[in-house]
């Protein structure tokens, strides 16, 4: 019998079409966003109060806590800031799709954003 992490690996590798593409979409949503905010220090303690809330509250786990705590302490360093904001691992995969990054982009940069990536999706 599979032990449950080898279980959740599995699906993970295993995802739909469409789970793909919905990660997809939040990458670059969250590549829009994270260059925004570099440009925009200002949204910062909007974040950092988000995951506040979120972690008070019980609906953000430690991990989760820890990783973006920690990533706001990279917007001095561009590079390294969206190198780990964009990295393509399960974990931060599973981080940006509850992101504290909200209130940032506008409903149409968001949308132009979306637009844009379901464009550069290639038909099947």
């Amino acid at each position: 019998m599979p032990s449950l992490n080898k279980t959740r690996r599995l699906r993970n590798n295993n995802q739909t079409v469409q789970q793909q593409h919905i990660d997809q979409q939040i990458l670059s949503l969250h590549k829009a966003m994270g260059e925004k905010l570099l440009a925009n220090h200002h949204y910062i303690s909007q974040v950092v109060n988000t995951i506040q809330v979120r972690y008070e509250s019980g609906k953000m786990r430690h991990g989760a806590y820890l990783f973006w705590s920690s990533l706001l302490e990279y917007v001095e360093h561009p590079t390294l800031f969206m190198t780990t904001l964009l990295e393509n691992s399960p974990t931060v995969t599973k981080y940006r799709r509850q992101t504290p990054l909200v209130g940032i982009l506008t409903e149409e940069e968001r949308q132009e954003v979306i637009n844009r990536q379901i464009g550069s999706l290639s038909i099947y």
